[in-house]
């Protein structure tokens, strides 16, 4: 029997809308290239992005976000 491979840790809060200002995903503050290669980064390569996802946020405008 295979074992089932682990899921991917993954940002992702199935709010996909890009903000045009910041190029960034309003759900998850990713880049649409990391989005695009998210399943081809390695763990450490992940880890780094989610790392850097909380400071990303003061990057979209406030009112953006308040209809989250």
């Amino acid at each position: 029997m295979s074992a089932t491979p682990a899921p991917i840790k993954t940002p992702c809060i199935k709010v996909c809308i890009v903000d045009g200002e910041s190029g960034l995903c309003m759900g998850c503050y990713r880049k649409l290239n990391e989005v695009a290669t998210w399943g081809r980064l390695d763990d450490a390569e992940r880890d780094a992005i989610m790392a850097a996802l909380p400071d990303r946020r003061r990057l979209i405008r406030p009112e953006k976000l308040a209809m989250f």
